[in-house]
């Protein structure tokens, strides 16, 4: 699904309850972060399962989230600023992806949702909500 708006947030959930779908993947983008209160409410109403990329969403009532660290990306611009303050040509840095990665989970959210969240799933998380 797709949405640019508020209003287009709305009609996808009106498809994804008539679909009948078993659950959401959230992409992080502008606009679900400015509408994270309005998206958390929408799969609370619509009792989805949804996982975020940003640990915020969850710790705002979200099922759980998986995503880059994001003190692992600041860590790694404020090295390539460094770089570039001794010298070096931006453009003859290399391109990094990202090697670290979080995941965080909402129990309380998940017994809502009637999940009984494995155990080897928790003891993979870097943050678990109860």
């Amino acid at each position: 699904m797709e949405a640019s708006s508020d209003a287009d947030l709305e009609k996808a959930f009106s498809t994804l309850a008539e679909t009948k779908v078993a659950g959401l993947a959230v992409a992080s983008n502008p606009l679900f972060n400015n509408l994270r209160d309005h998206v958390l409410a929408l799969t609370t109403r619509s009792k989805l399962p949804a996982v975020y990329e940003l640990r915020q969403f969850v710790a705002a009532g979200g099922l759980m989230s998986y995503g880059t660290s994001v003190p692992d990306v600041y860590r790694q611009i404020g090295v390539y600023a460094g770089r570039v303050l001794k010298g070096e040509k931006p453009e003859d840095l290399p391109v990094l992806e990202p090697t670290k990665f979080d995941m965080a989970i909402n129990l309380r959210t998940a017994k809502a949702l009637g999940i009984d969240m494995p155990t080897s799933i928790l003891l993979r998380a870097n943050e678990v909500i109860e």
